[in-house]
């Protein structure tokens, strides 16, 4: 008798997504709209920071550079959450993933359509984008297979 198959990871269906944009963020979520993901770095001393903040943590700077980023991750934590209220069928993997282009950078995120027992610690990463509500777009995270 062979195994069921197994339940993929996911990301909450994107009606339930909200987000709040800001002056600090709105680059953040005008790039991930065009399929893009940006982060922004101090034009002063070159630290990363995510997420977007109006001065620079290092050296206080409110000086920004928005930089296009690759789109490569790792993970660096995740968790795997099975059902929420309302949801019981629902498995997703809320991760937090190193940027290697924006070092020192970390973005909250989720690694979608893998079985949850095959995510690790330091595996590689690539973005994608799940519409959410208002027409956003939220960037989602999928395995490199090698």
């Amino acid at each position: 008798m062979s195994a069921p198959p197994a339940t993929l990871a996911t990301t909450l269906p994107g009606e339930h997504v909200q987000i709040a944009v800001n002056k600090d963020t709105e680059p953040f979520w005008h790039a991930a709209k065009e399929g893009r993901l940006v982060a922004p770095q101090c034009a002063d001393c070159g630290n990363f920071r995510l997420p977007p903040t109006p001065f620079c943590p290092a050296c206080q700077s409110k000086s920004i550079t928005w930089m296009e980023l690759s789109g490569d991750a790792t993970v660096y934590s995740f968790a795997v959450v099975h059902g929420i209220p309302g949801m019981p069928a629902l498995t997703v993997v809320p991760a937090v993933v190193d940027l290697p282009d924006a070092p020192g950078a970390r973005l909250v995120s989720n690694i979608i359509d893998i079985d949850p027992a095959d995510v690790t610690i330091g595996m590689a990463l690539r973005v994608d984008f799940s519409p959410i509500a208002d027409g956003w777009m939220l960037p989602v995270f999928r395995a490199v297979h090698r």
